[in-house]
């Protein structure tokens, strides 16, 4: 038996955001991050239309971009203390990523991070609250996710926490809040993006329910994410629709290895002054686990069906899954994101001599590789690497290599 599970509310469209003037309740606490909702005059309309519709409101603000285990802690101390029976979370994913790891502590106080971290092993929540995502980039799909993204900063690793229960009850996505982005937030959450439906069609978990989804997503990515990137804001606007539908393909069907490669390469080198961001890292390791992932028969036959469905041509499956790759690559060209750790410099744009040095890379690479392999989404790769094939992947990832292996 198979579960397949989304909001039960998803309002779409330009103004959609007026959603929450039908909204019942007593309390709503509104998490967001660093201020852009606030300039833009977003956040400012989420309060008036929920004291519209009767509530009293606080909010929780300045969530940080990677939240930390820290942040959590704090924001569920201000839910204990406000008690709100609404959580809206509205932003990019770091907020809503670490409201819903707040909305955890809140209903279970007692509950340790390391228990949060335990997958799909949450109690019931909604003892207290329901949650509304509001999405302000086109990218995580954490909106209509069963994922949440949390870094504990002593260890430099992030922990995916992965359990329907903190699937949002009512996702928002309003293309007027995606409009707003910067240019390297939409390359970098775009990516992201493709990345996720392309991972959940090759999942072991792939099902009737989320190929479809993943397919017409990726066709939209293809079609969409260059021009938005360039300012189209007609694309940017598909473009929000693109990233929920592939949010809902592995909300379900789960994802792979790009994704544990790149939770624990995010922050491993910070003290060397930034992050791999995440979705330019998906964007840097996608190509080279199509490579490896393609070793499998199956997988490879997965690939070549999406290289079918974006018309790329090709006569045998290994054609196929070559031309994805190169099409992957020229992607990451149009949206200048580097091809490998090497060269992604400190502002995550191509450097001769990127921020992480080879010897610090090479001194961490197996850790890493373990971590990666303990990740909770390796499980649904369609190709179970060793640690030392996730170390020479991870290699071919850092200096741009093939992967023959």
């Amino acid at each position: 038996m198979a579960r397949f599970t989304l909001p039960r509310d998803l309002y779409h469209g330009k103004g959609s955001l007026e959603a929450l003037k039908t909204f019942e309740g007593k309390r709503a606490m509104i998490c967001v991050g660093g201020g852009s909702m606030k300039r833009f005059g977003f956040l400012d309309k989420a309060v008036e239309y929920l004291k519209e519709a009767g509530m009293e409101v606080e909010l929780f603000e300045g969530i940080e971009p990677d939240p930390s285990v820290e942040t959590v802690m704090r924001g569920a101390d201000a839910m204990l203390r406000f008690e709100p029976d609404w959580i809206i979370a509205m932003g990019g994913g770091s907020p809503i990523d670490a409201a819903k790891a707040m909305w955890i502590k809140y209903e279970y106080p007692e509950v340790t991070f390391e228990d949060m971290c335990k997958v799909f092993g949450l109690p019931k929540l909604r003892k207290k609250a329901h949650f509304c995502a509001i999405s302000s980039t086109s990218g995580t799909a954490t909106e209509v996710t069963a994922f949440s993204i949390i870094t504990d900063y002593s260890k430099g690793i992030k922990y995916p926490i992965a359990d329907f229960e903190i699937t949002p009850d009512v996702a928002i996505v309003d293309p007027d809040l995606a409009e707003t982005m910067p240019k390297k937030l939409v390359a970098h959450t775009g990516m992201d993006a493709i990345t996720h439906s392309i991972e959940a069609y090759v999942s072991t978990a792939n099902c009737d329910f989320t190929d479809p989804l993943a397919l017409h997503s990726i066709k939209m990515i293809q079609n969409d994410l260059v021009d938005s990137y360039n300012g189209d804001m007609d694309k940017r606007d598909s473009m929000h629709n693109a990233q929920c539908l592939a949010g809902m393909a592995f909300s379900n069907a789960l994802l792979g290895i790009v994704h544990s490669m790149a939770h624990k390469t995010g922050a491993a080198f910070a003290d060397f002054g930034a992050h791999i961001i995440h979705g330019a890292a998906n964007a840097i390791y996608l190509p080279k686990v199509i490579a490896f992932n393609a070793k499998d028969e199956t997988a490879a036959k997965r690939y070549a069906q999406i290289a079918d469905f974006m018309g790329l041509g090709g006569n045998t499956v290994e054609e196929k899954v070559q031309l994805l790759i190169e099409a992957l690559r020229k992607m990451n060209d149009d949206l200048n994101i580097p091809h490998c750790i090497r060269n992604y410099g400190t502002d995550s744009y191509p450097a001769e001599n990127g921020f992480v040095p080879e010897d610090a890379f090479l001194e961490r690479v197996h850790d890493i590789a373990v971590n990666a392999l303990a990740d909770a989404c390796t499980g649904s790769n369609p190709r179970q690497p060793s640690v030392e094939e996730m170390e020479k992947l991870l290699k071919c990832c850092y200096y741009d290599t093939e992967v023959d292996f």
